[in-house]
């Protein structure tokens, strides 16, 4: 018996302490990976359902050439514009009528199309022309386009571009006013149809920058209010300059 338990006792060994370390170690490792992959998800998971979306609302300064732009983070089309520094241009979207960026309550309008659409887009950059687009009307447009124009919605007047004018499958969109006119371009036929904004117009704005916005032609009925808004908004982003109008 004696012998027996004594033979029995050599094959009992401890348990070595380093592997048992190891072995802690392994377990905790998978802990943090299975952690991460949670955490991973869920945010790869937000991000793709968000579609380059994003409702974070930081302020970022964007300087273009000597004009300061403090804008939120979700008024900025593209994430890689999401920053402060310098860029060449700045990309917004905005909705329509409230002027504010991508949120949850509105996402539905930010990933529809037509002409009902409530989304305008809005791009700075630094200006190339000495007149904004109604600056532009009497000296360049109106030797382009076709004297005689077609009735559309508050006092617009849709006039067709001369074949030679180089602008296909656009109209300009005129509505007298005290001073310049009111003027946009606006597609036409199916390239229209597809567009999210078919329309657009520029203004200049702050020291030396150009914005041209674009916008769904149902908005085209209430051009008065649409122009304003945006001028407003430009303004309130300005940090530097004020707009020329």
């Amino acid at each position: 018996m004696a012998q027996a338990q004594a033979a029995g006792s050599d094959q009992i060994r401890p348990i070595d302490s380093a592997f048992m370390l190891r072995v802690f170690y392994a377990f905790a490792a998978l802990a943090v990976l299975s952690i991460a992959i949670s955490f991973g998800g869920k945010w790869f998971g937000r991000s793709i359902a968000m579609g380059g979306h994003t409702d974070d609302t930081t302020v970022y300064e964007i300087v273009i050439g000597n004009d300061v732009l403090a804008v939120p983070a979700n008024v900025i089309r593209f994430e890689s514009a999401r920053r402060d520094g310098i860029a060449e241009r700045l990309d917004l979207y905005l909705h329509w009528p409230d002027m504010t960026g991508y949120a949850a309550a509105t996402a539905a309008d930010f990933n529809r199309s037509g002409e009902d659409g409530r989304i305008i887009f809005l791009r700075f950059e630094p200006r190339m022309m000495s007149r904004d687009m109604s600056g532009r009307y009497e000296p360049i447009y109106s030797n382009l386009i076709e004297p005689a124009g077609t009735p559309g919605p508050a006092g617009i007047k849709f006039h067709r571009f001369r074949e030679k004018a180089g602008y296909l499958d656009e109209v300009l969109a005129i509505a007298e006013r005290s001073g310049a006119p009111f003027v946009a371009r606006c597609l036409t036929g199916p390239t229209a149809e597809t567009s999210f904004a078919p329309c657009e117009r520029d203004l200049q704005v702050g020291e030396f920058l150009s914005l041209t916005y674009r916008f769904p032609l149902g908005l085209l009925a209430r051009w008065e209010a649409l122009d304003a808004a945006v001028l407003h908004k430009a303004s309130a982003f300005l940090k530097t300059g004020k707009s020329d109008r």
